[in-house]
């Protein structure tokens, strides 16, 4: 089944999509002596400090892509979903500003500084001025999703403007022998981020995880609300400022740098038109299209069955340590010449574990959870959470293979953003489809209407059973748009994404590099310094 935090978009897991961005080689920053050792705990303190920036930036992610759906799917349908699941396109474009963070800052406070401070302390206000209305609004019965929606599309452009500063920052932070180190630390701190705000949060705020576990006296609400939550990070958001602020000095950035913002975004057109560069795009638009459905929609089916929230967090608890496991052997099994071999591997996985979800939906029990089925819904998320580690080191470590340090950290922000707008775009699409094919009516009339009510949220359910009616499914087309998905995943594996991935293997790095303007020390073909070998793969 999918992870039962939606995570696509951050690839896997983190999710939307979730999700997942890596950092430029260790050549790219300033050389140092070969005998310079520098061991981690030298390094401690700014891996530290990335842990924090990236938890921080997974708080209001996990709520947009994770929990918040959970809480809103009671009363909204799923095109309602899908319009709020908008909200995570940020993430998926900020290519489209990514040339700006990267360029303009104040030299006295910083390259990265100069974004990072600024967003951080609105951030934090936003979501202390959120929090303190949030409840009222969850309790309207028509919720205003377009309003929600933007909201926490402004929250989301947010936290992707500071991704994009933090990936930079990386570049320098760490030591050239600590760098791959980065990686850990977005893994962690985002993973971490999105369990606070996914399994803690919906534990604590379901009234039947505190009654059962924390009260002595049973209570109609949980021990957290979605506002309390929101304030609290809201202050970490400005403690975590004023401390950047007032003690963290950034050094200065030595890595070379386009300052021309016309010039970043003209170099990011002659990337996005190298030949085999188009053919990389082409695969990051089309691999996930085999397991959105199940990434997006299982989890809502489930809960929709009957499965409760304290139930799914639990899950995800158990999941959690498993996903940082996952990642160390993942990033070992990723660090070679190929490092997409495992990551195809892994493709299949996701694949036949989107079919399990569909399988474990129809057969939910009639009287409720059992153990026996809670633990095979458990053990389905871990293993599956596992293809989607292996998927996202996998990736994230062949954009770091294949990086220019021409343009900073925009080459990577590229790269990840396509990445995440391919787990991005269907999501959409899908959310919507499942409505579009589901047909599912109330038996009885409306009073004084020949019209059979709907029967797609929990609401309309409700609304039903009090005409003294009985909700009847002809249709579901969770399973329809389930089935077809794994379908074209299957065929752009075998037909597309393999060939694709195995040819793109052969380039050697330097082939994914610009060329450099032709001068007479490049020699009369013009090629850069790329050897005749490297064109003519280029030319496949």
């Amino acid at each position: 089944m999918g992870k039962l935090v939606p995570t696509e978009g951050f690839e896997d897991g983190m999710d939307p999509g979730t999700e997942r961005r890596r950092f430029i080689a260790a050549e790219t920053a300033i050389p140092r002596q070969p005998h310079e050792k520098n061991p981690l705990w030298k390094d401690a303190g700014n891996i530290t400090l990335l842990i924090v920036l990236y938890l921080l930036q997974g708080v209001p992610l996990g709520l947009s892509f994770g929990a918040v759906p959970f809480l809103l799917k009671s009363k909204l349908s799923f095109a309602d979903i899908a319009l709020f699941s908008l909200s995570s396109y940020p993430y998926s474009l900020k290519l489209l500003w990514s040339p700006i963070v990267d360029s303009v800052f104040f030299k006295a406070i910083g390259r990265r500084k100069s974004w990072i401070v600024p967003i951080q302390a609105l951030t934090g206000t936003c979501l202390a001025v959120l929090g303190s209305r949030i409840d009222e609004i969850m309790k309207q019965e028509h919720l205003p999703v377009t309003m929600l929606a933007i909201v926490f599309t402004a929250l989301v452009f947010l936290c992707a403007t500071q991704d994009i500063a933090v990936d930079g920052w990386a570049l320098t932070l760490l030591r050239d022998e600590n760098k791959h180190f980065a990686s850990t630390a977005q893994t962690i701190g985002l993973n971490t981020g999105y369990f606070l705000s996914f399994t803690v949060f919906l534990a604590l705020n379901s009234s039947e995880f505190c009654n059962k576990y924390i009260r002595s006296v049973p209570a109609t609400e949980g021990v957290l609300q979605l506002g309390s939550y929101l304030q609290f990070w809201g202050v970490m958001f400005l403690l975590c400022d004023a401390w950047l602020v007032c003690f963290k000095k950034e050094e200065i950035d030595h890595t070379e740098a386009i300052d021309e913002i016309k010039t970043v975004y003209q170099t990011i057109w002659k990337v996005c038109m190298m030949p085999h560069m188009k053919k990389f795009i082409g695969v990051l638009m089309v691999a996930k299209i085999g397991f959105i459905a199940n990434e997006a929609v299982t989890p809502l089916k489930l809960l929709d069955k009957g499965l409760h929230k304290e139930d799914m967090a639990l899950s995800v608890l158990i999941d959690f340590p498993f996903q940082i496991l996952f990642g160390y052997y993942a990033a070992k099994w990723s660090s070679g010449a190929q490092p997409l071999r495992p990551w195809l591997y892994a493709f299949y996985g996701r694949l036949a574990f989107a079919v399990v979800g569909m399988l474990l939906v129809r057969a939910f029990p009639s009287g409720g959870v059992t153990s026996s089925y809670f633990f095979i819904v458990i053990s389905a998320t871990v293993l599956n959470s596992f293809t989607s580690t292996v998927q996202f080191v996998g990736m994230g470590s062949f954009f770091t293979k294949i990086s220019d340090p021409l343009i900073g950290g925009t080459y990577m922000t590229l790269l990840n953003t396509l990445s995440n707008l391919g787990g991005t775009w269907p999501r959409f699409f899908v959310l919507e489809a499942v409505d579009h094919y589901t047909d599912a009516h109330c038996t009885v009339t409306e009073p004084e209407s020949s019209v059979y009510p709907v029967c797609l949220t929990d609401t309309q359910k409700a609304h039903c059973k009090s005409l003294g009616g009985e909700c009847i499914v002809r249709r579901d087309g969770y399973y329809i748009v389930g089935i077809t998905s794994v379908i074209i995943g299957l065929l752009t594996l075998l037909l597309y994404v393999k060939p694709q991935i195995e040819r793109l293997h052969r380039l050697p790095d330097r082939a994914w590099r610009l060329r450099k303007e032709k001068s007479e020390d490049d020699g009369v073909n013009g090629t850069g310094g790329r050897s005749e070998e490297t064109e003519k793969l280029l030319g496949q």
